[in-house]
């Protein structure tokens, strides 16, 4: 139904940190997932499947036919369930399932190891399709328009309108579900994390569409602050799933509080990895959009100052304020927003490869390393 629809590393070393180019031996982010899904037992893009191919949801699908022919973003996120080319909508499941298996079966839990399959529990696999519906929800959630500033060429309002609709009640359907799943659990310690998860993100989504000015097309932010409001929005949930996997398996609270580190900080070197694209990819002929509270808009902001940063922003816009993102790249490429903000990624990358050594060395430990190296390689 959807797809009709939308047809129009080697084993674990030394620690290895990142520096100047990122290890010359760094595989692409696709190569890196498609051999850690070999490593977990199956490709983690069929982790929702159950959940897309359901009764209601292919209910749903059939009146988001509707809104073919507009621009509105529900469709660009009902893409990715099936064409996902980068991989990134299921990477948190992904990292779910390896930590589990690299932290293996602890001492307390001997006995139910007949439950496992490849070296993961029933449990452990069950969170991480928890965790891939909360964060898939959230992204149907964050496809709602504002109806205010939509174009003629945007499509129909009585389409648009019946797009929110349909954002709000399919997120609605895969949040309920996920949070049935997690009551089934039955893990007092596990439901409070992924409930505290999925406040912080409600938070985090809050904090990303408040303005302290409906004139002002940046924030105000230093990168201190940037870094809480993407924990919340983008961290949060990878971050106590983690811990969450551990607690299923009565790990140590010190092995708990690795994963918790690993996820938190492979999160956000995979955010800020996102935010420097438009200023680092070479191929692209086209200047891509950005927004102007990504990593390295705010880093440089914090470098020139709020004044300077604003005149710039004024200077780059034309007729009808639309923005010539290209004057603003490269203003921002002349300061030092993009190399802080590559070494920030890879200061998040070597703390998240400074938790996998509480692990003991694996196949699973190796391509959680592989892939920081893959989200902290810019060249």
């Amino acid at each position: 139904m959807w797809r009709a629809l939308l047809r129009r590393g080697g084993r674990g070393g030394g620690r290895r940190g990142l520096s100047g180019g990122g290890p010359p031996s760094a595989a692409p982010w696709s190569q890196v997932v498609s051999e850690a899904e070999k490593i977990v037992g199956y490709p983690t893009s069929f982790m929702s499947l159950r959940c897309l191919l359901s009764d209601e949801l292919s209910n749903i699908a059939m009146q988001v036919r509707k809104l073919v022919g507009t621009k509105h973003p529900l469709l660009d996120t009902a893409r990715g369930f099936v064409y996902d080319s980068r991989n990134n909508l299921q990477m948190r499941g992904l990292v779910v399932l390896l930590i589990s298996k690299a932290a293996g079966p602890s001492t307390a839990e001997l006995s139910f190891q007949h439950n496992m399959v490849s070296g993961i529990y029933s449990s452990q696999r069950s969170l991480a399709e928890i965790t891939e519906l909360i964060h898939t929800a959230f992204l149907v959630h964050r496809g709602i328009v504002n109806i205010g500033e939509l174009k003629s060429c945007d499509g129909p309002l009585k389409d648009m309108q019946f797009g929110n609709k349909m954002a709000v009640l399919s997120g609605d359907f895969l949040l309920a579900n996920a949070c049935t799943s997690l009551a089934q659990l039955q893990n007092t310690k596990v439901v409070e994390l992924i409930s505290s998860a999925i406040g912080d993100l409600v938070q985090g989504i809050y904090y990303e569409n408040s303005r302290s000015s409906e004139n002002c097309l940046t924030d105000d932010i230093r990168i201190s602050t940037w870094k809480e409001q993407v924990f919340l929005s983008h961290s949060a949930l990878l971050a106590k799933s983690c811990q969450a996997a551990m607690e299923l398996a009565k790990h140590s609270t010190e092995i708990q509080d690795m994963a918790f580190r690993y996820g938190k900080h492979m999160s956000m070197s995979h955010k800020l990895h996102s935010d420097l694209q438009p200023f680092v990819k070479e191929s692209s002929s086209d200047t891509m959009a950005f927004s102007l509270n990504c990593a390295p808009a705010v880093l440089h902001q914090e470098f020139l100052g709020r004044d300077a940063w604003i005149k710039q922003i004024r200077e780059a816009q034309g007729k009808g304020n639309l923005m010539d993102y290209k004057k603003l790249q490269e203003a921002i490429k002349a300061g030092k927003g993009v190399t802080s903000a590559i070494d920030l990624c890879r200061c998040h990358g070597n703390r998240a490869l400074a938790a996998l050594e509480s692990f003991p060395p694996s196949e699973a430990r190796a391509a959680l390393a592989n892939i920081v190296h893959a989200v902290t390689r810019f060249s």
